[in-house]
């Protein structure tokens, strides 16, 4: 029967594949990423890891994707051409927003441009009321005018978003039949089916968006899953999505707004399940790719989440402090702050002379210097490679770095105009990449009123360990974890995750008059409603985990908390609600008011339990043993003050004993860089752990 589960993260420079056969045996591989079609370095890794694993692809069993496409279309703005059919009255919603800036007293900034131009946001005559009555039926014959106009007009993807369809769908439902039957041919999207919830302008936007990437990641998944029958896998294809769970491939077609930021997630999952393993549960997660570094918080062992992101420029977060400077996308999802800051950032010097690097890449192609395949601007990776940080080859010795060419571009491009060495300027280019991921773990940390020094740093992705020391220095957070093959981590973090689906019912009431009887009723329906759906995912009721929260806030106030609802409802569920609330407010906001407390919407986060999973415990990596088994040293320079340092180099799978730094640990997936001043060595489940002297 087939067995096995393979976990794939798409990134920037590399696409890495993790397999995880029936006896817990971890296989893992990286290839080089083909940004034109992603699906082919997918199938090419498929190919290989089963190779490597000596499994047929009628072993597999699943296949678990992490996609960069959603994030990328919005990033590059190369998503459909959109279009918006909303209520009269309602057109401008999208460039009013929240009337709000991102920073009170930044005059150069620019609101972000709505994804569906305003000639192609068309109003029709409808309308229903607050209390969900149709005042004014959908007219049928605005919705066909409107499709006619985007069918000349060459629009590929319509939202549709009524005022007030959260609490009645039917004009809604009405518009969305008319327009599929009448115009199969384009894309549309109805808010009833991504965000029925209150709040015009984060339905619409959530919406739009959704409508905006639908064309794209649609597209793809359908040229996977094509080209997965093709070499013969017939496995279910999931697909990570931003709150760390799995769907499946289908609902990600229908519903990508749910995927935007899909496989970040999954390694900051992995990390929750690493940290019930080793007993860990105050973490900040940092993951540093080719392309984008991100971090997360995990505290007391739950995981930071929240049910709001906006995809913006800079440092993207969905921190409640930065709003307003991109575009909105009420789903949840994992907080995660990342930043354009990778591996493969371009290293320039900017306007004012001063040496800057990214947020521009040069990704897989034409990559930098050192890799020889066209990259002429020195890298993040080319600056680390020149000082003796990385091995002569890497990728499991595929790739040979080309040293003389990363050291002329280093100098040529950067340190003689600047009038420095080249080693000055490569240590510069890490300077500044590290500052630059710093604010990273700053934004999850003290921006949300947390000491980062009371956490332990966990760092994956195929950088991040090459700076994780550095960056907890200058943090000055003590300890540093590396987990089990980090550099293939996130791909590692799919096979840990659950199918999951997500639903949710509107409601505005007091708490002190809510109906504790009507709430049970309608957690038994939402319930049903979720068994239903994973039924078709393949899951028997009790095989369903059902977790509920009620976004509470109080009253007056613009935004919710979500807090847990009980398992038993009954006469105690009001307090135990109110106590929750209050000690979470506290908690946010170091305070809390004595003012009544309001209800807003019921959701049901349902999780199907996989038959097998990551366990961090039981798991065993045939490389590890098999690897090359190497020791010998290497010219390392560290710093300014240290200058070149002789520095002993060895197989990470040769660490047994605690030693002192510097020493270079290096595996097929990523090295592990530990500088003077401190220790490292390896636990049981393992990681490596460095530690500041």
């Amino acid at each position: 029967m087939a067995s096995a589960r393979i976990g794939v993260d798409i990134g920037g420079t590399f696409t890495d594949l993790v397999l995880l056969d029936d006896n817990g045996q971890v296989t893992f591989t990286k290839v080089s990423s083909t940004p034109a079609a992603p699906e082919e370095a997918v199938l090419t890794g498929i190919d290989r890891i089963l190779g490597q694993a000596g499994l047929k692809t009628s072993d597999v069993a699943e296949v678990l994707h992490g996609t960069t496409v959603g994030s990328n279309t919005m990033l590059q703005k190369v998503g459909a051409k959109c279009g918006l059919i909303t209520t009269r009255g309602f057109r401008d919603v999208l460039e009013i927003g929240r009337v709000r800036t991102p920073s009170m007293f930044d005059l150069t900034w620019d609101k972000p441009v709505p994804l569906a131009e305003r000639r192609y946001r068309l109003e029709v005559n409808e309308r229903v009321n607050a209390a969900g009555e149709v005042l004014v039926p959908t007219p049928v014959d605005e919705i066909l005018s409107a499709g006619e106009f985007f069918r000349a007009e060459g629009v590929e993807s319509v939202a549709i978003c009524f005022l007030n369809s959260y609490k009645n769908a039917e004009n809604e439902k009405v518009a969305l039949e008319a327009f599929q039957k009448a115009f199969p041919e384009i894309s549309v999207t109805a808010s009833i089916s991504v965000l029925p919830e209150m709040r015009e302008y984060e339905r619409t936007s959530t919406t739009v968006v959704n409508a905006y990437v639908l064309p794209a990641l649609r597209t793809y998944l359908q040229r996977l899953e094509s080209g997965l029958k093709r070499i013969g896998v017939n496995a279910p294809l999931l697909v990570s999505n931003s709150n760390g769970g799995l769907s499946s491939a289908r609902i990600a077609q229908d519903t990508p707004v749910f995927f935007i930021s899909s496989g970040r997630s999954a390694g900051v999952v992995g990390a929750g399940r690493l940290g019930d393993a080793q007993g860990s549960k105050e973490m900040v997660v940092f993951d540093m790719g080719g392309t984008t570094a991100s971090a997360s918080l995990i505290h007391d062992g739950q995981l930071a989440r929240t049910n709001e992101y906006e995809f913006r420029a800079g440092i993207s977060t969905p921190s409640r402090f930065i709003k307003a400077g991109g575009y909105m996308m009420r789903v949840p999802t994992i907080d995660v702050a990342e930043v354009g800051s990778g591996a493969g950032s371009i290293a320039w010097i900017d306007g004012g002379g001063l040496l800057s690097v990214g947020p521009v890449s040069a990704g897989a192609f034409p990559g930098p210097v050192c890799y020889g395949i066209g990259g002429e601007r020195p890298t993040v990776t080319d600056a680390n490679a020149v000082l003796g940080f990385l091995p002569p080859s890497l990728a499991g010795g595929t790739m040979e770095l080309k040293l003389d060419a990363a050291r002329n571009a280093i100098d040529t491009l950067l340190a003689k105009p600047l009038g420095i060495g080249v080693e000055e300027a490569a240590v510069g280019i890490r300077e500044v990449v590290n500052v630059n991921m710093a604010r990273t773990i700053k934004a999850v940390t003290v921006e949300r009123g947390v000491d980062p020094r009371d956490f332990t740093l966990v760092a994956f992705g195929g950088s991040g360990p090459v700076h994780a020391c550095d960056l907890a220095r200058a943090l000055d957070m003590k300890q540093v974890i590396f987990p089990a093959a980090p550099g293939v981590f996130t791909a590692m973090g799919m096979l840990a995750g659950a199918v999951e689906r997500y639903f949710v019912r509107p409601s505005l009431n007091l708490l002190d008059s809510l109906d504790i009887e009507a709430l049970a009723t309608t957690v038994e329906q939402m319930r049903d409603d979720a068994r239903k759906a994973l039924a078709e995912e393949g899951y028997s009721a009790d095989r369903i985990e059902f977790v509920f929260d009620l976004d509470m806030r109080f009253r007056g106030q613009d935004y919710e908390i979500p807090v847990r609802v009980p398992d038993v409802i009954d006469g105690a569920t009001r307090e135990s609600l109110r106590e929750g609330f209050i000690a979470a407010y506290t908690a946010m906001y170091g305070y809390a008011s004595k003012d009544a407390i309001e209800c807003a919407n019921l959701r049901l986060l349902a999780r199907g339990v996989a038959s097998k999973t990551l366990d961090f415990r039981d798991i065993r990596s045939a490389q590890a043993a098999k690897g090359e088994q190497k020791r010998g040293t290497r010219r390392v320079y560290f710093n300014r003050e240290s200058g070149w340092v002789d520095t002993p180099v060895m197989s990470r799978s040769l660490l047994d004993n605690e030693i002192a730094g510097p020493v270079i640990l290096e595996s097929t997936d990523t090295t592990i860089v530990v500088p003077p001043g401190w220790r490292v060595s390896a636990d049981r489940v393992g990681c490596v752990i460095a530690t500041l002297a």
